[in-house]
């Protein structure tokens, strides 16, 4: 199966819900007034794409229609589309590690599926002949560091790992030793779960990055965010929150298989100006992949 297939088949639930809501707007088509453009935002927002993203889609769909005469059906829903992709298709979506070593920063809150993403982004650098380290800076939690041994065994990485409860900065530390000593091409660098009211953990946080701009100075650097699709609108406050403490430069949107609110994701990226870097569709190892604007939208209508 190829991924645009695992995407759509990934994203079901979404299209039957999203295009459900969109197709019974466009079930009544008549011609293209106020009325039919003012149903369409409705349905946007009980989409979970939220009150000021959908606004500005009926906005600039509005604009496009009268400055190219779009009266037919079928244009309007293929402008729609496009209004959509241009969200979404922000430059610097794919991962830049340009130096050797480069490395990639991941944070997000409990059960997002960090340790799983890292796995799967480890996997993938290894399939395309990369040396990858892994860092379980996560001490707080002793099933995290074994969960991504198992990972990393499974992508073919190397993992630097210490004991529960000591400070994740040194295991960080002791990752960009091995990374230099290996010739790794990129170090991956899992944390703790934060919750973005815990105080300490962002200072956790802010200590592993200075450590990294120390020690790494020249190195390309990633810091990607991971959302749980199931969260809908709740991730745009998660963002804001994250952005605040750190420069994140992507995001990694994964179980969008279990939701019907991948929607969400045009209202995330169009509200935090960042891209969305990797998107993940099932449990497998090879189950993420880099973000396709165009594909994502059209899985979804």
């Amino acid at each position: 199966m190829g991924f645009f297939d695992k995407l759509k088949q990934g994203l079901n639930k979404t299209k039957t819900s999203f295009g459900e809501k969109i197709n019974s707007v466009f079930s009544n088509f008549r011609k293209v007034d106020e009325e039919f453009l003012e149903e369409l935002e409705e349905m946007l927002i009980l989409s979970d794409i939220g009150i000021e993203t959908s606004t500005k889609i009926i906005e600039n769909l509005r604009n496009r229609i009268k400055k190219e005469k779009i009266e037919d059906e079928e244009q309007v829903k293929q402008a729609l589309r496009e209004e959509m992709m241009q969200i979404l298709d922000l430059e610097n979506k794919s991962l830049k590690l340009d130096t050797k070593p480069s490395v990639i920063l991941v944070v997000g809150v409990n059960g997002v599926g960090k340790t799983t993403s890292i796995g799967k982004i480890a996997a993938k650098l290894t399939r395309e002949g990369k040396k990858v380290v892994v860092a379980a800076a996560d001490t707080f939690r002793a099933a995290a560091v074994e969960q991504l041994e198992i990972w990393a065994k499974r992508s073919g990485a190397e993992i630097v790992k210490r004991e529960e409860g000591v400070d994740p900065a040194s295991v960080v530390y002791d990752a960009i030793a091995k990374t230099n000593e290996i010739g790794a091409d990129v170090l991956i660098c899992d944390t703790a779960g934060r919750l973005h009211n815990k105080k300490y953990l962002m200072d956790e946080l802010n200590k592993i990055q200075k450590v990294i701009n120390k020690e790494m100075p020249e190195a390309s650097k990633e810091v990607l965010l991971v959302i749980d699709g199931t969260t809908g609108q709740n991730a745009i406050s998660q963002v804001k929150a994250f952005k605040q403490e750190a420069d994140i430069t992507g995001l990694v949107l994964t179980k969008l298989d279990g939701t019907a609110k991948g929607g969400a994701v045009i209202g995330i990226v169009q509200e935090n100006q960042i891209p969305v870097k990797f998107i993940g569709v099932g449990e497998q190892i090879d189950d993420m992949e880099v973000f396709n604007a165009e594909d994502f939208v059209k899985a979804i209508i």
